[in-house]
């Protein structure tokens, strides 16, 4: 493969502890109701509750039904009703009328609400004033994490970005806090934290975490651990994922670590749910590869499976025996997800080789490198018009207006009309949104510049002014994208030659256009120890940094044991995929583990 074996690699904790703790409290949970019961179970918790205690687990602790939380009358004819659900004021409320609508025709029946991860008072005091508080039993099933893979911990919060980034509510981020406490006292206190952003800073660094030097210096256990707000880093989220992985969830969206494959892809009528993970040894070998390359590997994965195939030929029968005994399953196991994937990347050809997709990938790495700015705005217009796709030209807007520091008015006023012609006024409140997070904003001409007009003014006429005063603004507003990306060297020099089956750094994850900003924030602060260095960097980012170290030497950093060597990165609000094929790329280069924790595995979706 293109990528370099470890050299020397760490060993990992063994994360599938977290799942077996998990799993023996929501049993203790659910024994304290004794007997039959039925289980109402919130949707979005389901995939995650399979991963920890699938169906069978729950019929011996006398689970009787399973239903999905669907916010309607129910069917259950059990005495005994469980709900595990998220702290969601409307469901709470659902459940209510349920009880309500129990009492009025005279059923008695025993309730039990299990909220997860954490109880919240605002549910409490709906069941106060529902009145029915008496009349159900609440606990928490304090499901924090959940690991994915080997090296992938998610908190499967998909709310945390809005709830928190947008809305300014900040309850998921006591949970996150509570994640990396479980960490701690499972595999030992970090040795080192680092972060960047004031939700990792002011509400878990200071306020949830409560780190001194002699609390990480009682175990090293963990290593070190990086926190990095989404909101730092919008950029990467913005642009089109290319490694498999990215793909993969871009066209066939991977949840809680899985994903469904259709008829297009299975060749049949029907569709099939497959893991991915490290388990698979098809996907394990492309999952982190540029998508030009995974073709070559699979045709050379097909040759070699046929040629393990073709050593039956010439055996004798204690040979074959031993074939069909060690070999075969193992063989047509991988046979089976080899077509799958094959038939998966047939399926991202037809769609991502088109002359729109190539297009789209031209104008991106345009904005990124700041070359053609005009004919970028054509493009995106041109996609607006033609309703190409919503997402993707919301996309398009957003990273325009951060590599750009924000649109020129008139600018923005054209293409936010275009837009809400295209697709309707109702986007007016995503628009509202997207301004609010920063991802989509109106230049505001400064003071200078209307005195500059001003005197302009009395020299030319209006027409002309109206062309200075753009070319004005664009020099006033100085996007702190493009010095980050100048101080930082996030982009390769126009013009190199870049080997995607050879990559020489992280930018291979867009074609060798970009380096991740969270990623090589994290190797420049790893490879200096802190933000030393880094100064003009985190004021170009709002500050909001922070390192906190148990002061080892120099020397005894240098002697790193195999737990020191991992790295758990928590990106507070999601990360990409191609995040994390970043990562491991770093790791392989450093001889380093970088655990991913995250809130739940997505692109930012801009329709908010």
């Amino acid at each position: 493969m293109a990528h370099t074996e470890w050299r020397d690699a760490p060993e990992l904790p063994d994360f599938s502890l977290l799942k077996r703790l998990a799993r023996d409290q929501l049993i203790f949970l659910l024994e304290q109701l004794p007997g039959k019961k039925d289980l109402f179970i919130d949707a979005d918790l389901m995939s995650p509750l399979d991963r920890i205690a699938n169906v069978t687990i729950l019929k011996q602790h006398e689970v009787d039904k399973l239903y999905k939380v669907e916010l309607k009358p129910i069917v259950s004819s059990s005495d005994q009703l469980c709900f595990l659900i998220r702290p969601r004021i409307q469901t709470v409320k659902w459940i209510s009328d349920l009880v309500n609508a129990d009492k009025v025709a005279g059923r008695f029946r025993r309730y039990k609400i299990i909220f997860t991860p954490q109880k919240f008072y605002a549910c409490e005091t709906v069941l106060e004033e529902q009145g029915v508080y008496g009349d159900v039993t609440t606990d928490e099933w304090n499901f924090y994490i959940l690991p994915l893979d080997d090296d992938i911990l998610s908190l499967e919060l998909p709310e945390f970005f809005r709830d928190n980034f947008l809305e300014g509510d900040q309850r998921w981020v006591t949970t996150a806090g509570s994640a990396l406490h479980l960490l701690q006292s499972v595999y030992g206190s970090f040795s080192k934290v680092y972060g960047i952003g004031r939700c990792a800073k002011v509400r878990i660094c200071d306020k949830t975490l409560n780190l001194t030097d002699e609390q990480i210096l009682v175990d090293e256990n963990m290593g070190s651990v990086f926190l990095v707000d989404r909101d730092v880093d919008f950029v990467t989220p913005l642009c089109s994922q290319v490694v498999y992985e990215g793909l993969v969830d871009d066209l066939f969206r991977i949840k809680c670590g899985s994903v469904e494959f259709g008829p297009d892809v299975t060749s049949s009528d029907k569709s099939i749910k497959v893991m991915l993970n490290s388990q698979d040894k098809v996907f394990s070998e492309i999952r982190n590869e540029h998508f030009s390359n995974v073709f070559g590997f699979l045709s050379q994965k097909a040759k070699n499976l046929q040629t393990a195939y073709d050593k039956r030929r010439g055996m004798d029968i204690q040979q074959m025996k031993a074939f069909v005994s060690d070999e075969l399953k193992g063989l047509k196991q991988e046979h089976r997800l080899l077509s799958l994937h094959i038939g998966a990347s047939e399926s991202m050809m037809k769609k991502k080789t088109k002359q729109d997709f190539q297009e789209l990938l031209k104008t991106e790495h345009s904005l990124l490198e700041g070359f053609e700015i005009r004919e970028c705005i054509t493009y995106i217009e041109e996609h607006i018009n033609r309703q190409v796709s919503m997402i993707d030209s919301l996309r398009l807007l957003c990273l325009l207006s951060i590599t750009e520091n924000g649109l020129l008015s008139k600018d923005y006023r054209s293409l936010k009309a275009q837009y809400l012609q295209s697709y309707g006024i109702k986007h007016l409140l995503t628009f509202a949104n997207l301004r609010q997070l920063g991802l989509l904003e109106e230049q505001q001409a400064g003071e200078t510049l209307t005195v500059m007009e001003s005197k302009v003014g009395k020299l030319v006429n209006d027409k002309t002014v109206g062309k200075l005063t753009d070319a004005f603004s664009s020099l006033a507003k100085k996007s702190n994208f493009r010095a980050l990306s100048k101080r930082l060297a996030l982009v390769p020099k126009s013009g190199e030659e870049y080997d995607l089956r050879v990559p020489r750094d992280m930018a291979y994850v867009f074609s060798g256009a970009y380096i991740p900003l969270s990623c090589k924030l994290i190797e420049q602060v790893l490879e200096r120890d802190g933000w030393t260095g880094l100064e003009e960097v985190t004021r170009m980012l709002n500050g909001q940094e922070f390192a906190v170290t148990g002061g080892s030497s120099s020397s005894e950093a240098r002697n790193k044991t195999d737990a020191q060597r991992i790295v758990l990165v928590m990106f507070l609000g999601g990360c990409t995929f191609s995040e994390i094929s970043a990562l491991r790329f770093l790791g392989k280069e450093r001889d380093t583990y970088y655990v991913k924790q995250i809130e739940y595995m997505v692109n930012i979706k801009l329709s908010i």
